[in-house]
């Protein structure tokens, strides 16, 4: 019996990943989706009967996988604050916002698995965005502010590094190939604290001028950018980031959206 082919669901406007993934899963035999969040909601018996996966940004995400049966693997609010600082060469806590309004220095900010708090660097607390616009009790990421002298995305699964790639230098978009240091450090990212991530997860990693490596962040495969990292291994981390919750190994069920 020929099993139904697996199906990847994308927003109809594409970031430039986005299109390299779409066509790379289309090799793959994939059938492509392709339409507004509200649009998949109300097709979704349409799509029964195979696999489902998804690449999107968590507003359209959180829409469409509970509708089609898809589990999303993120790393848990507190990870980077739980790092040991020989991992993230800086002061890293998740507090409330609210806390957070009381910073009277500057700080690095942002949320831990989405874009509702600006990633920025923010003067003081009263420069963040206030309880009129945030619930107070928000969980925010605040971090020493660190200067990055190159950074690179790595696509981990299963224990391991799948691919990866260089995204930006000296703090701009400046795309190349994964570094073996990097990739010497991401394994050792993974030797302390693997047990902490999803099987399937995306972490970025930078060197300061100094040399130093240090964790940047962690972020939800199946909403983060390939780069120039191997499209079909980057595919791959997609996949198991953002696919039917009925495949969920029991370990990944901790590590659900």
């Amino acid at each position: 019996m020929t099993r139904p082919p697996r199906t990847l669901v994308l927003p109809p406007r594409l970031t430039v990943s986005a299109r390299t993934l779409r066509a790379t899963a289309l090799r793959r035999g994939l059938r492509i989706v392709e339409a507004t969040a509200s649009a998949v909601a109300a097709s979704a018996s349409e799509l029964e009967g195979g696999a489902v996966h998804l690449h999107a940004g968590p507003s359209f995400a959180d829409v469409v996988a509970p509708t089609l049966g898809i589990a999303l693997l993120e790393a848990p609010a507190d990870w980077l604050a739980l790092l040991p600082r020989a991992l993230t060469r800086r002061d890293v806590r998740a507090i409330p916002i609210g806390d957070a309004y009381r910073l009277r220095r500057p700080a690095f900010v942002k949320s831990p698995n989405d874009k509702s708090i600006p990633a920025l660097v923010y003067a003081d607390g009263s420069r963040l965005p206030g309880p009129d616009a945030v619930d107070p009790a928000t969980v925010v990421l605040v971090s020493d502010v660190m200067a990055f002298a190159v950074e690179y995305r790595l696509h981990l699964l299963d224990g391991a590094v799948h691919t990866a790639g260089q995204y930006a230098e000296a703090g701009r978009l400046r795309l190349g190939p994964p570094d073996g240091d990097a990739l010497a450090f991401g394994q050792d990212v993974l030797a302390a604290a693997g047990a902490s991530l999803p099987s399937a997860i995306v972490v970025d990693v930078g060197r300061d001028d100094e040399g130093q490596w240090a964790v940047i962040e962690a972020n939800a495969a199946w909403a983060s950018g390939c780069y120039l990292a191997d499209p079909e291994r980057a595919l791959d981390t997609v996949l198991r980031a953002a696919g039917p919750a009925a495949d969920l190994s029991p370990r990944d069920r901790t590590f659900v959206r």
